[in-house]
C-alpha cells in the first residue's frame, strides 16, 4: 500500500524518509518528489509498505507528527485518475517575442 507524505522538510532525503517510516512495518520504497530542473525537494513524497496494516498504522501515528519543525500530512495515496483532464500547456510570457522562420 502506498502512503502520501506531505509538508516534509526540504532537507529530508529518500533514506531518511524510509528510516522515519520503517518503525511501522517493512518499507518497500520511499521516494521524495524533486523538481526536474533544480533537483530540489518539492516537500512531499511517497512510502510504499509491504502490507496494508503497516501503512494504516503509519498513517494513524505519523499524521500531524512534527519533523524538523513541520507537521507532516500523511494519508493513503490516491491513484491518478486517467479521466481527469490535463492542464493546458503554460504560455511563455517572456518579454521577448520569438519569431519562427
Amino acid at each position: 500500500m502506498k502512503v502520501y507524505v506531505g509538508n516534509l522538510p526540504f532537507s529530508i532525503e529518500d533514506d531518511k524518509l524510509k528510516e522515519l517510516f520503517a518503525a511501522y512495518g517493512e518499507v518497500e520504497e520511499a521516494t521524495i518528489i524533486k523538481d526536474k530542473f533544480s533537483g530540489r525537494s518539492k516537500g512531499f513524497g511517497f512510502v510504499t509498505f509491504k502490507d496494508e496494516e503497516s501503512a494504516k498504522k503509519a498513517i494513524a501515528e505519523m499524521n500531524e507528527k512534527e519533523v524538523e519543525g513541520r507537521a507532516l500530512k500523511v494519508n493513503e495515496a490516491k491513484p491518478i485518475d486517467p479521466d481527469r483532464p490535463r492542464r493546458p500547456p503554460r504560455r511563455d510570457f517572456g518579454g521577448q517575442q520569438r519569431r519562427r522562420f
